[in-house]
């Protein structure tokens, strides 16, 4: 069997003529598609989590920058990069953390910069836009092969917020990993985390696990320490939106809790992203970022409040797990074990 089989979803798409965004908001219960050609209207479903997971947002200002070019020649051919500013600012504001956002847009920007003043930039860009989203599905079809080479004791696995097909360019990080090992045999069953506050794993993990005939058990965030008492998962498994130079990653808030507990019961941990989320320009964690939300996300659910009146909520997006929790870190350049500052320098310097 193809190790690239139960991938059926696509949740960026660039139709020949504009951006297709799957809500993600909507989920499970509505698949409804933005159609947007203004990157204004990208950066929006950025901020707003019609789109979310760092290599999706990558892939989609890739291709909302095609879209403020065309806008820009359109009304001045002659200065068309002066005409993309406010674009490209609005599309760099939407989400702090996720490095892949800034690392597509200086991508965009280089070929931007190799352009001449009178020539419509929006073919160009297009290539481009196109290159980095094949590129992400390829490299996470490469991840997903490398990790689940690592998972040798057959047992079930814990996965985190979403890092899958509606997380990236397509096929997954975590989530590819996890496709991947179900495909060899090396996985039976995922049990997925609600992932508080946005319920991505409830509805969004468990939505494409159903999907891609893969079997799949919900949990509150609290079980974990039970399921792994038990001795149920060999691994757990998440994504990142940025990894320190030393290692250290952020990811969706409740992975530390998580790395902490898998330490304490012996069971592993991996983290699966591209090159593209580390940051090597970040000695460590502590220079993150971490973006805080609105407090109604965790005071309401679907609108409607929960929390008692008066009371307020702390709510940041992420937390960093710390380089020496991580059993593995897996990219499309290679694996790293035992991340520390030496190799993640090293996995850079290997072509």
């Amino acid at each position: 069997m193809s190790t690239h089989t139960h991938d059926s979803i696509r949740a960026v798409q660039w139709t020949g003529t504009h951006l297709s965004l799957l809500d993600q908001r909507l989920l499970p219960h509505e698949s409804v598609y933005l159609e947007t050609d203004r990157a204004a209207a990208a950066a929006d479903a950025i901020r707003d989590m019609v789109v979310r997971g760092a290599p999706a947002i990558g892939v989609t200002a890739a291709y909302a920058v095609v879209l403020a070019a065309r806008r820009a020649w359109s009304e001045d051919g002659q200065d068309w990069r002066a005409a993309m500013a406010a674009d490209l600012k609005a599309l760099a504001d939407s989400r702090p953390t996720a490095v892949n956002l800034f690392w597509a847009l200086e991508r965009m920007g280089q070929v931007m910069a190799g352009l001449p003043d009178g020539q419509d930039p929006e073919p160009a860009l297009l290539v481009e836009a196109e290159r980095i989203h094949q590129e992400d599905v390829d490299g996470n079809r490469h991840m997903g092969d490398l990790g689940a080479a690592l998972l040798q004791d057959g047992r079930d696995v814990l996965t985190h917020c979403n890092t899958g097909s509606l997380a990236t360019g397509g096929y997954g990080t975590a989530l590819g990993v996890i496709r991947s090992a179900y495909a060899q045999g090396r996985v039976k069953h995922v049990y997925a985390d609600e992932t508080r506050p946005w319920l991505q794993g409830a509805r969004l993990t468990a939505w494409e696990l159903v999907q891609d005939g893969i079997p799949v058990s919900l949990m509150c965030e609290g079980a974990a320490a039970s399921l792994m008492r038990e001795g149920r998962v060999g691994w757990v498994i998440v994504g990142s939106d940025r990894i320190a130079a030393n290692g250290d990653a952020a990811n969706k808030i409740g992975t530390y809790g998580l790395a902490v507990l898998a330490r304490h019961h012996g069971v592993k941990f991996m983290v699966v992203a591209p090159t593209t989320t580390i940051d090597m320009n970040a000695p460590s964690g502590a220079e993150i970022p971490i973006e805080e939300r609105g407090q109604e996300e965790v005071l309401e659910l679907a609108g409607r409040r929960v929390a008692a009146p008066g009371a307020a909520a702390w709510n940041p997006a992420f937390d960093v797990t710390p380089a020496g929790l991580i059993d593995a870190i897996v990219t499309e350049r290679g694996v790293v074990e035992q991340p520390n500052a030496q190799k993640m320098k090293a996995l850079f310097a290997a072509d």
